[in-house]
């Protein structure tokens, strides 16, 4: 069984930049795809980041050229550097893993397998 932490989240004004955690606990296929979405109160969740085996990374538009996927595999540690923060970037965001051999860092939540229980950021404008 895979377990999931994310970590790093907190308040920050508009403009301001964090970097989101994720460790990973059990098991992960070196197939795994893993990515990192958000949910803000009364919206859909939405796909925010994700990488596959491969190191190829994928993005929603929204956060294009603000947002950096890594991952550390010695650590089994995702991270997501996140840069030029605004209010619209408010939610709680949420690391998973797909354990698919054929996963391809899709964007789409139910392709995933396993969720942590998120972490909370807040933009203040």
């Amino acid at each position: 069984q895979v377990q999931l932490v994310e970590s790093g989240g907190g308040s920050v004004q508009a403009g301001g930049s964090l970097r989101l955690s994720c460790s990973a606990s059990g098991y992960i296929s070196r197939w795994s795809c893993m990515g990192w979405f958000r949910q803000a109160p009364g919206k859909e969740r939405e796909g925010v980041a994700a990488i596959d085996s491969d190191g190829r990374t994928r993005y929603a538009d929204s956060v294009k050229g603000r947002f950096i996927i890594s991952q550390d595999n010695a650590k089994n540690t995702l991270y997501l550097q996140m840069a030029s923060l605004s209010a619209e970037d408010t939610a709680m965001y949420y690391c998973s893993a797909d354990r698919s051999r054929y996963c391809i860092g899709s964007l789409i939540g139910d392709e995933y397998d396993y969720w942590g229980r998120g972490t909370q950021v807040t933009v203040s404008s």
